[in-house]
């Protein structure tokens, strides 16, 4: 049975690669993303591929393993769709779900899991918009659906897909400005140099730094179509 950390480790490994569209993850990309120095990733990583569940090269970083790749999709199929039944079944915000999530995922079993599924109606997506994977490890949904808002010309009218960042505090700033998955808008600015996109959105400017905004993805209209959700 692997740990927590093990687990963890896996999860955030196979993210940051299927989002950069690599084998490979770096050891600061992973000290980053899970808040710990680099030294102790080496170390962690040192301890993955003496397990089998990843290739490990000093100054290259990590490449997972065919069973490492399972173990991170199992993690991910458990984080969720618990999410998903959170959102649905007890109506927790978008910005609750996952913390939630991150102390269950470790503690349900497959079983509960697969039940989980088929009360959801085998769903394709989580509250945030990101893929959820089947039992076998296949993504339901798109994992590379939308674009990232940042790249998007002013004048272009747009929906909202999915949101990569699910930090508390971001998604309480989108539910306040009524950015929420499936909403229509136009952008109306997008200026490089002042760092900063804007959405109308129900007929209200919002405004968004180019770096959130990267992390918001969405889904080009045919110009005329309904905008404002």
């Amino acid at each position: 049975m692997t740990s927590l950390t093990v687990e963890n480790y896996l999860k955030t490994a196979w993210q940051i690669a299927a989002r950069q569209e690599t084998e490979w993850v770096t050891t600061g990309q992973l000290a980053t993303a899970l808040h710990v120095s680099p030294g102790t990733v080496t170390s962690m990583l040192k301890t993955l591929a003496e397990s089998g569940l990843a290739e490990y090269r000093p100054y290259e970083g990590v490449c997972l393993t065919p069973q490492g790749k399972a173990l991170a999709l199992r993690m991910l199929r458990r984080h969720r769709l618990i999410e998903l039944f959170l959102a649905r079944t007890l109506q927790l915000n978008w910005d609750e779900v996952h913390e939630e999530a991150e102390h269950m995922e470790h503690a349900v079993s497959d079983f509960l899991v697969d039940r989980i599924d088929d009360f959801l109606g085998c769903p394709s997506h989580d509250p945030h918009g990101d893929p959820i994977p089947s039992s076998d490890g296949s993504m339901r949904g798109d994992a590379k659906q939308g674009t990232p808002l940042s790249s998007i010309a002013p004048g272009t009218p747009v929906r909202m897909t999915r949101v990569t960042n699910q930090g508390r505090d971001f998604l309480r700033f989108l539910t306040d400005a009524g950015m929420e998955l499936g909403i229509e808008g136009v952008v109306r600015q997008n200026n490089p140099e002042a760092g900063i996109v804007v959405t109308e959105v129900a007929g209200k400017p919002v405004a968004i730094g180019l770096p959130a905004a990267e992390q918001i993805l969405v889904e080009v209209l045919p110009e005329g179509g309904k905008q404002g959700g």
